[in-house]
Formats: C-alpha cells, structure tokens, sequence
C-alpha cells in the first residue's frame, strides 16, 4: 500500500515543480542546514497538500462514476422499456418471464406473464437456442405479421444458483415479406396448352358435329383463360400459348386446373372423350427460359400419357390429373422413324451395351434379349448388363444358360463399367430413372444412351439421351423392342428363346392381356408367334414352385380392407422370393369380387418395396409417386429404404387418402 502512495506521488502526474524544490532543497541543506530544514518542512508541506488534493480528485471521480453508472442503468432500464421493437426475456423453459410494451401490443395488451411462450410463437426451438448461445429464426408468422427473431442466451447467478435466460429482439418484416410476397405473385408464368386428340377426335365424330366440336374446345379454354385473367394465343390446331401471373397460377393449382375435367366432359357428337394437356413454366430467369421450362412441362405431361397439366419450377415437378386411363395415340410412323435412328445409331458405334433395372422381371429381360438380337445382326459387339438373378427371371435364365451363344452375353455392373468407352452405346430398356437401373455410374459416364420404356415418365429423367422413346400407351417394353425388330429388318432373325422371352414380357405386363392392351399388342404377339415362340413354353417361363404359391396364397388371405376398395397386404419377412410373391399377389387380390385396388408391401434388404396393382378406378401411379415410385395407371411400384413395416403402412394409407382428397375436388 505504501509503494502504491509512493509511485502515486512520486509518479509522472506529480507536478515538475515538486522535484525541482526537491533538487533545491537537498543542495541548500548541503551548504546550510538551517535553510535546509526550513526547505524540507515546505517541501514535506507541499507533499502533504498534493496528496490530499490526489485523494480528494479521486473520491469526486468515484463519485462522477458511480452517478454515470446509476445514470446509465438509469438510461438502459428506460431504453429496453421504452425500444422501438419488441423484446421479450423468458427463461429454459420457454416461461415468458418480463416483455415490454412493444411486445405486449402485438398481443393487444393481452396479460402473458407467467405463460409458454410456444402458445404465441411458432417456430421458435427453445432447444436450438440453449444449444447453440446465440441464435435467429427468420420470417415468424405472428398476428397476420412477421418478424426475424434474434436470441442471445444469458447465464445468470441468482441466490447462488446458476440459471439460464434468453433474450429476443423481434424485428417486423411484414412490409418487406408483403413487398416480396407481390413480386413473386407478380412474376409472368408461360403455359403451354395442347389438345391431345384432336385429330382422332373430329376424324371419328360426323361431319355435321366437327365444327361444332372444334368450337366448343376453343370456346372453353377462351373462357378459362379469361376468367383467370390469362393472355391467350392460338398458334395452331388445338394448340395454345398462355401468359398469366404467378398469383392466378395459385388459383389454378387450388382447383386442380379444373380445365382439364371441363374439356373432357365435352359432348358434342364425340365418341372418344377429348383430352387436355397443360405445359406450365414457373421462376424462370428470362422469358426464354420461362419457354423452356414449358415446354419441357409439357413433353412430361405426353410422355406421361396427357390429360394431365405438369408445373416446372426450375428442377421442381408437380403434377395434376392424370388419373383415367389413356387412349392409345401412338403411330407406327414414329416406331419407324425411331426404328431407322437407332439402327444408323448402332451401326455408327464400336459396341452396344444393354442395362434394364434392378430386379429384372421378364418385360426387361425380353426387351433387352430383343435389343441384344438388333445388335448382333448389325455385327456388333453387344452385353446386357445383369447384377443378380432373381425369382422372376430365373426360369428364363436356366433357358438361356442351355445355349453356348449367350455364355459371354451378361456381365456385371462393373465390368460393364470398364467396357464403356467413348464410342459405346448404351440402351436403357424398361426404365428412364437413374436411381432405378442396375448402374447409375454407366448413365452418367455413356456419352450416347438410347432410352426404350413404356412407363409414365417421373420427376427423376436420364437426359441429354441421344434417342428417347417413352410410349406409356404400349403394353409393354417387349411390344416397343419386338416393332422395332420389325422395322429395323425386312425378315429379322430372331431366336426362339428370344422370342419367347419378348412374348412373355408382353404376358406378364399385360396380365395375359386383360390390361393396357391394344390392338398393337396382339399384332406384335402375333409376329412373335410367327417367329416361333411357343405359347407353352412362354407359358412355363411363369411357373412357380409350391412355396412361393403357398406363400401367395398366405399374403392373399391375410390381406386387409382400407377405405373399402382397397386391399393392402404384407409378405412374411422369411419369405423366399418376396419380391415376386408381392407382384402376384397384388394381381391375385383384384380377381376378388370387391377389390379395385392392391398394394403388397415386401422387405428386400433393409428397404420396403410396394407393388401396386389396380383395375383402373385407382390411379396406383399417381399413389406410389407420392411415395417417390411409379410406373401406368394399373401397375406401379416404389422403393422405401431403411424404413419399419409399420411406417412404411403408414406413409403408404396417407398417399392413398391424399389421392383420394384430391380425387374429390
């Protein structure tokens, strides 16, 4: 304490004039004593009065800054009663413990003291902020208002307790969220409107009636797109290009693009119902892009079978209608355009190889045999790539294992990888979504890919294919690949395995062709039968040993009743071949009286598989889209990975009542 006295007198804020008196004193004293008492007295004198003057400085500043703190405590108790947005502090467990007046007037003065906070806040995890310390939540929805809420975590000691409080400012966006809000139900929306059928529709009703037909489709989607406030543009027969606002395309999608019911329920002297196809662009960065985004809408809407409206938003799909069953509109002009390109596309490359999906059934495997028959009478190099054998090819593949010709044809996923080069062709049979074929790394490093389905195309696509022929109106991929066989070659030669193979892919699609037949499907088995397939022997392709029947026949009497059409069934996690046993089973359960839906859920590995069937009152597609699946109107499935049975149930019963909903508005 002394030293401290010391340097604070003797420090650099003691005045210059004590140490030169200092200086003085000690020579004075040196020559005469006397006068140097005399001098140390003065000097001890005016030490004494320096340091009291010190002491007393530093009491008046103590003073000042006590009175600043109480005036600043003053200032800030008034500043947070008094902020000009509102703040409230609750405590860990999200009990509002004080709020100032800005706060309580979003409430109308309503008294919450005491209360949850979670009872006037949504959205606000009391969690993440006693994780995290500090913490915001943007754009909180409270009283037709909203805010940005900034937290800040306080760590408190009260009667030598440690507690936690938590502070937060809110921050009114209304203005900007209403000004975003306007923007985006402001920005311009291109669609695409086409009249599927059209053509077949006035060639099949009477002359009389074709004009008036023709009138009354223009008539109603005149009047739709005025009601709605659309610009509308007719650029060719049964064709239509629209402009309309992102606000007004919510009120479309709220009805359902009720359009689409409106058009077919046309009856002016036609005998096929008329059918609408909706294209539509949203949140394109230009209106060239808005175009884009449109018109591919709308070639997702065909190539899922039409009387449908398709909404693009950038990468996002979604879909309307689409529910009844389409009419066959395909024509054989296009098989022989696509039968010559790819012909000119395979002579033009060093090798061929052939890829379905996982899990092969025989439509895949008869396709692909098809494709494989193609290539060698081109004289090129061709495999089809396999990862396993399951239930339902088996029968074929002991056929195929008897001829010395295919003992080199198959190969594995990634020998199929090692084989692909620049100059490869790859063709994808019986699926167009990566994630579904047997190597999605070959999709993505072939730099020529054909595509041959029939399925209803899905939001997941292979793009950039050089060739792409999705007919969801054929029966079958089989029936595509055998009139491809037909126009690609004057007399083709084909195998009889190969064209039992074909035959029984037809059969298995088809259902021993009772769905999605036209006349096209008997012409095409027909030629197969021409070439030499056996109907028995296609016929034993499809046999069955006595476990798995018993286990068909366990799933169907197990099977339960939802909504009361439809019947959902499960197969024993020790089955064999569940997956087969799922596909026979949803078919067994429609031949019973009562049943226009089934779906049959499977365990394979860790995952869920659903195989849908309908009789065409239930759309099982747009089901099992729902759960990220599909596949036509009768017959679809999806894959659930690393889910519970139970769960899988659940998800599955909530898309079926959200189909229904839909259904009924």
């Amino acid at each position: 304490m002394k030293t401290r006295k010391f340097s604070d007198i003797w420090g650099s804020d003691v005045n210059i004039y004590l140490w030169i008196l200092a200086v003085a004193v000690v020579i004075i004293g040196y020559y005469n004593i006397y006068f140097g008492f005399a001098g140390s007295f003065v000097l001890g004198y005016l030490i004494y009065h320096n340091l009291k003057a010190a002491n007393k400085k530093k009491e008046e500043l103590r003073i000042y800054i006590e009175n600043l703190s109480e005036n600043v405590d003053t200032a800030t108790k008034n500043a947070i009663l008094n902020l000009p947005f509102p703040l409230v502090i609750i405590d860990d467990q999200g009990i509002i413990n004080w709020y100032n007046m800005s706060f309580s007037n979003i409430f109308q003065g309503e008294y919450i003291l005491d209360k949850r906070l979670s009872s006037y806040l949504s959205g606000v995890d009391i969690g993440r902020i006693l994780k995290n310390g500090m913490d915001e939540f943007k754009n909180i929805s409270i009283k037709d208002k909203y805010y940005d809420i900034y937290c800040n975590l306080i760590k408190i000691n009260e009667s030598g307790e440690d507690k936690n409080i938590i502070i937060m400012y809110l921050v009114d966006k209304t203005d900007f969220i209403n000004l975003r809000n306007k923007y985006n139900d402001e920005k311009t929306v291109s669609v695409v409107l086409q009249v599927d059928n059209i053509d077949e529709v006035l060639k099949e009703a009477e002359e009389s009636s074709r004009p008036v037909l023709a009138a009354e489709v223009d008539r109603r989607i005149n009047a739709w797109a005025a009601l709605n406030n659309a610009s509308i543009q007719k650029y060719s027969n049964g064709e239509y290009l629209l402009h309309l606002s992102n606000g007004q395309l919510k009120v479309l999608e709220e009805k359902r693009f009720d359009i689409l019911d409106s058009i077919r329920e046309i009856s002016s002297g036609n005998r096929i119902p008329i059918t609408l196809s909706i294209g539509v662009g949203v949140n394109g960065k230009n209106l060239a892009e808005l175009q884009k985004f449109s018109s591919s809408a709308m070639d997702i809407a065909l190539g899922r079978g039409g009387d449908q409206a398709v909404v693009k938003d950038n990468e996002k799909l979604s879909f309307y209608g689409g529910k009844t069953k389409p009419v066959e509109k395909r024509t054989r002009v296009k098989a022989r355009v696509i039968a010559y390109a790819l012909r000119q596309l395979i002579e033009q490359s060093d090798d061929v190889l052939v890829m379905g999906h996982e899990m092969p059934d025989l439509d895949c495997m008869g396709a692909a045999l098809g494709i494989y028959r193609c290539c060698r009478s081109l004289n090129k190099e061709v495999n089809i790539v396999l990862s396993s054998i399951n239930a339902g090819i088996e029968n074929l593949w002991a056929e195929l294992q008897e001829d010395k010709e295919y003992a080199n044809v198959f190969i594995n996923p990634q020998e199929a990888l090692q084989k692909c080069r620049i100059n490869t062709l790859l063709v994808v049979v019986d699926v167009h979504r990566p994630a579904f074929t047997v190597q999605r790394q070959l999709v993505e490093k072939a730099e020529k890919i054909a595509i041959i389905d029939h399925h209803r195309r899905g939001t997941e696509f292979i793009e950039d294919a050089v060739i792409t022929y999705i007919e969801p109106y054929a029966s079958s991929t089989s029936e595509l690949v055998t009139e491809l066989l037909q126009y690609m070659f004057e007399k083709p030669r084909i195998k009889q395995i190969e064209a039992e193979a074909l035959l029984a892919g037809i059969f298995i699609d088809t259902k021993n062709f009772t769905f999605q037949t036209g006349v096209r499907t008997f012409e095409a088995a027909s030629y197969l039968r021409k070439v030499g397939a056996d109907t028995t022997l296609t016929k034993q392709l499809f046999q069955d040993d006595m476990a798995t029947f018993l286990t068909r026949a366990e799933v169907v009497k197990s099977a339960q009743m939802y909504k009361g059409n439809i019947a959902i069934s499960t197969i024993p996690n020790n089955a064999k071949n569940s997956a087969l046993v799922a596909a026979q089973a949803a078919d067994e359960l429609l031949n019973i009286r009562g049943i226009n839906a089934s779906f049959v859920l499977s365990v394979i590995g860790d995952d869920i598989f659903i195989s849908g069937r309908s009789l065409g009152d239930v759309n099982v597609q747009v089901v099992l889209e729902k759960l990220g699946g599909g596949g036509h109107l009768t017959v679809a499935g999806a894959q659930l990975p690393g889910l519970a049975m139970e769960k899988a149930i659940s998800l599955l019963k909530k898309a079926i009542e959200e189909y229904l909903k839909e259904g009924e508005k």
